[in-house]
């Protein structure tokens, strides 16, 4: 056996810094923080957080890449404040040599950074709920280890079922079962999915007050290495820019960025469509009577807002400026009403104005039919400096792209159909004098007029709510809110138009989230091939979801799930005897979580037992 060291150092004067991506497919710019380190004696780079996309920061903070700089230079004075390079070097040989054939599973290095993991798993008592259904099922593998496996090994290291199963020693848990077990489980899990949320939410009701006055809403895919599509896995339009078969997920986050609950639905779905169903069984389920839906204009139909009112539910939504009749975007071009935010050179910066104001929306009804109806709203428009030269920006990167489009579609102009590319035009004219006028010949130009109407809404969007409060010199009513018989939402306090903004801003929370489902946890691809695998395996994806941003929350939001996933799957410690483990990993983030949750992973070296005793305690009652 080859010499054994184990060499620990923390990476001090790593260095964090702000890194600008500019993706050629959208057009958009992400914001990252980016840390710089040697590893192994070379220059190394690895993400420490995904902040997302320049153009939504920019409607959050008034510079974005100034600020972020600032983040990243106070996170390294913290990383070089608080760290403490500590080095072991040992020379075990002879110890592992004597007893590297006495573990009972044959591993001998072993993680214990998911003990902050089985923390939260047993405070929401999902192993309560796992033993107690285990109890009317013929299944002799225990179902709450084999649980807690697949959701350990999401969190720490992302595989498929089978690797996950592979990996399963490296735990000091129970791994008294089969790689069959493993897949015949999913069914179970999946039949008890009610439950588990059910339960979920009450526990995080009762652990951490969740409040779900407010809930975040919004749609992201996932694809699969498969051509064909079937009954849940379909063709769609990929947020990933991906021609493989797809799911939908809808998911809703609390106020504190807590996820609540999801739904799969077939990849071909509309992302608005979703909506409706989703309220419905979130309601029925967890029992979310009357609450303010926070959504992107994505979910701004008329039948969502029919169904949101039906239920006397409140709702802040974006709405399309340029999807808006002529009367709504006179009122958003109108000077008048803006209260205006200037730099010190007397730039304008930003404004805003709002208005109570009746809309029309459709609305299909039982037979299908669309019909108009009128809701009355807080209307709120913002304008933003930054926003508009992102979307100049934009908008110059898709004329370029329709002007390439123009050539191959006058060579085809018949079969070429209208609107192919959002800034091109046919116009049908005379080959032989040039005059327009309709026939089969076509002209394919860019549409000029578009591009000059678009131009004067850049940097424009609006709010749409029916969320109130109370007037002034309005006398308070004993309910924290009341839906008014004009259809508002009314709060038992002031609401104002910043009240509003804020909370419409709080979405980036959720994409956030998404993207630590695809990063992280490596959601997608999925190789199962069955309904009910795939469902199961989405179960267990949203508990380790949970699991982690909670994780997050208690930290203050100060490290990402990035840098917690590493810190604990990192956090190892390798067998010397059959009574002692050597643990060589330790860094401020486990230093954070260990003091919040009462587990020390400072230790250099643990007895067996005193593994023991520390996994004992995460799994007490709270």
């Amino acid at each position: 056996m080859s010499r054994l060291k184990l060499c620990y150092a923390l990476l001090i004067g790593g260095t964090m810094f702000l890194a600008t991506i500019y993706e050629k497919k959208t057009g958009r710019t992400i914001l990252k923080i980016v840390e710089s380190h040697r590893e192994n004696g070379r220059p190394k780079k690895r993400m420490i957080q995904n902040l997302g996309y320049l153009d939504e920061l920019e409607k959050i903070y008034p510079d974005p890449i100034a600020h972020f700089k600032e983040v990243a230079k106070e996170m390294t004075l913290e990383k070089k404040e608080k760290e403490e390079a500590r080095h072991v070097q040992l020379d075990p040989t002879a110890c592992l040599t004597k007893y590297e054939n006495l573990t009972p599973d044959g591993v001998l290095r072993k993680n214990l950074g998911y003990a902050a993991l089985s923390q939260l798993y047993h405070e929401l008592r999902l192993d309560v709920l796992m033993n107690n259904h285990q109890r009317y099922k013929n299944f002799k593998a225990n179902l709450n280890s084999i649980f807690k496996m697949l959701i350990f090994n999401r969190a720490l290291y992302p595989d498929s079922k089978r690797g996950a199963w592979e990996n399963r020693g490296i735990f000091f848990e129970n791994t008294n079962y089969s790689q069959k077990d493993v897949y015949r489980s999913l069914d179970y899990f999946l039949e008890w999915r009610p439950a588990l949320l059910e339960q979920l939410h009450e526990r995080m009701k009762t652990n951490y007050k969740r409040d779900t006055l407010l809930v975040y809403y919004d749609v992201t895919n996932y694809y699969f290495e498969i051509d064909e599509s079937d009954s849940l896995r379909a063709k769609g339009v990929s947020k990933e820019h991906r021609p493989n078969p797809i799911v939908q997920m809808g998911l809703f986050l609390d106020e504190k960025g807590l996820p609540v609950s999801y739904e799969l639905y077939r990849g071909n779905t509309n992302d608005s469509t979703t909506l409706p169903s989703m309220l419905d069984e979130t309601v029925v389920d967890l029992g979310l009577h009357h609450l303010i839906l926070v959504a992107d204009k994505g979910m701004m139909s008329g039948d969502n807002i029919a169904r949101i009112r039906l239920g006397h539910n409140g709702y802040v939504m974006s709405y399309s400026v340029r999807g808006a009749d002529k009367a709504f975007k006179d009122y958003v071009l109108e000077e008048e009403g803006y209260n205006s935010v200037y730099d010190s050179e007397g730039k304008l910066l930003a404004k805003h104005k709002s208005r109570y104001s009746p809309r029309e929306i459709w609305v299909t009804d039982s037979e299908g039919r669309r019909t108009k109806s009128i809701v009355n709203e807080r209307q709120i428009v913002i304008y933003s400096e930054k926003y508009a030269k992102r979307t100049r920006m934009e908008r110059a990167l898709s004329i370029e792209k329709a002007t390439g489009q123009i050539y191959a579609l006058s060579k085809d102009a018949k079969s070429s159909s209208y609107g192919s590319a959002k800034y091109i035009k046919k116009v049908p004219f005379d080959k032989t004098t040039g005059e327009c006028f309709p026939e089969t010949e076509y002209l394919v130009l860019l549409d000029e007029e578009r591009i000059d109407e678009d131009e004067k809404l850049d940097g424009y969007y609006v709010i749409c709510t029916n969320v109130i409060g109370r007037a002034k010199g309005e006398k308070p009513f004993t309910a924290r809110y009341r839906y008014t018989p004009d259809g508002f939402f009314q709060l038992n306090r002031k609401v104002t138009d910043d009240d509003i903004i804020e909370i419409y801003k709080g979405l980036w929370r959720i994409e956030e989230t998404f993207k630590v489902t695809k990063s992280e946890l490596k959601a997608r691809p999925v190789f199962l091939s069955t309904e009910k695998h795939i469902r199961a395996h989405f179960l267990i994806c949203f508990v380790t979801l949970l699991l982690m941003r909670l994780l997050e929350y208690r930290l203050g939001w100060k490290y990402s799930s990035a840098a917690i996933q590493e810190s604990l799957a990192s956090a190892c410690g390798t067998r010397i005897d059959e009574k002692l483990y050597v643990f060589d990993y330790y860094d401020a983030v486990l230093e954070a979580i260990g003091k919040d949750l009462g587990i020390d992973f400072s230790r250099q070296s643990l007895t067996a037992q005193e593994i023991r005793h520390l996994l004992a305690h995460t799994k007490q009652r709270t």
